[in-house]
């Protein structure tokens, strides 16, 4: 005899790393019953945690009978915000200033949404505006010849506020996998950089490969960071993109300019006409609230490049490192670099394109973000 059941979700969830919490699932008919699965459950993977739970309870005999699983009617997706602790408090309030803005003029509204993309940029930014958040301070408050060099300080900091974002889930283990790859692609060019003296690192540190202190790597992990959390927040979706070979062929070609020129013709305008080549058509576009909007995603890369380039003046400003050219005194980091952060750009999302895999536009999440916040209203 088969009992059919209604699948009724009681923990459903899943956590930023991917795995399933909890489910249970109660009979309809008479002498109901219902059966609890919180036993260790794998991470979803190829298969959801439905799926999984299903397959489960279909193996289970429970009082002689086969329960027989129906699948629930899918949920909204989630917002980003949701998904951190310390943003969820906010997500209510924030329906009702989107009402407000709605309820105005154009000009109102293009306010909010300013506002609204400028708050999920600086989110997007937590570990990266963090360090030089953290440069600045030890370059004006660390004691000089502390016991614990300033490097070190920043090293064992940056690894703090790592294992923070992992506890509090701002970031998912998946995340911290690929940012870890920006850390060791990082760091090998650093230490191939610091050995030709493209630039120094001024100061002592215990925790170091050669002349490059370890803490470095992280300032290449917080592009990874970036990326990785303004792809969750903005919901991107890609028209026009070029075929995942072809943009990591061009990464590659990138990453390996950066070590070559030194020995050989600097092939740097050729790649910026390979880069327009394979991106030219593209289009990146990005969901601030209730509605698309769009970008070339050249232009995205160049507009990140531009912040990069203030973010690594403040790191010379604070002596964090040197280029040859400001050992006599600071000035302005040459604009050139504006063409190496552009490129490594390139490179950078090449790496978490092989994770996030780009999708076309479409209306699931315009209409989810509606749906979600619909319902915050409704609460009041």
């Amino acid at each position: 005899m088969t009992i059919e059941g209604k699948y009724r979700p009681q923990l459903r969830s899943e956590s930023n790393d991917g795995s399933c919490i909890g489910d249970s699932f109660r009979g309809k008919q008479a002498g109901q019953f219902e059966v609890f699965v919180n036993d260790p459950l794998p991470k979803s993977g190829r298969r959801s945690c439905d799926d999984w739970v299903r397959n489960r309870i279909a193996r289970r005999d429970v009082r002689g009978h086969t329960a027989v699983v129906t699948s629930p009617s899918p949920e909204p997706l989630r917002s980003a915000a949701e998904t951190f602790a310390p943003l969820r408090r906010f997500v209510d309030a924030d329906a009702r200033l989107a009402r407000w803005a709605r309820g105005g003029s154009c000009a109102r509204l293009w306010a909010y949404e300013f506002l609204r993309f400028g708050f999920k940029q600086a989110v997007a930014c937590v570990f990266g505006g963090l360090m030089v958040g953290l440069m600045l301070a030890t370059h004006v408050f660390y004691p000089k010849g502390a016991a614990l060099a300033r490097y070190d300080f920043l090293f064992l900091a940056a690894l703090a506020i790592q294992a923070i974002l992992l506890w509090t889930r701002f970031e998912s283990v998946e995340e911290a996998k690929v940012i870890f790859i920006f850390h060791v692609v990082g760091t090998i060019m650093e230490i191939f950089k610091t050995a030709a003296g493209s630039w120094i690192y001024p100061d002592a540190a215990f925790f170091r490969i050669g002349g490059v202190p370890l803490f470095t790597g992280f300032m290449y992990a917080s592009i990874g960071s970036y990326m990785m959390r303004a792809w969750s927040l903005f919901d991107f979706r890609f028209s026009h993109h070029p075929p995942v070979w072809a943009v990591v062929a061009l990464a590659a070609a990138i990453y390996v300019n950066f070590f070559a020129h030194h020995f050989m013709p600097d092939m740097r305008w050729a790649l910026y006409a390979a880069c327009l080549v394979v991106f030219g058509r593209s289009w990146i576009w990005f969901r601030v609230h209730h509605n698309w909007r769009r970008m070339p995603i050249l232009l995205a890369a160049l507009l990140a490049a531009i912040f990069i380039w203030f973010a690594e003046n403040i790191g010379t400003f604070t002596q964090t490192w040197l280029y040859p050219s400001q050992r006599a005194g600071w000035s302005l980091v040459s604009v050139q670099k504006l063409g190496s952060w552009f490129l490594l750009q390139i490179v950078s999302y090449a790496l978490v394109i092989c994770v996030r895999r780009p999708q076309p536009p479409d209306e699931e999440p315009v209409r989810a973000s509606k749906e979600r916040h619909e319902k915050r209203l409704a609460r009041e």
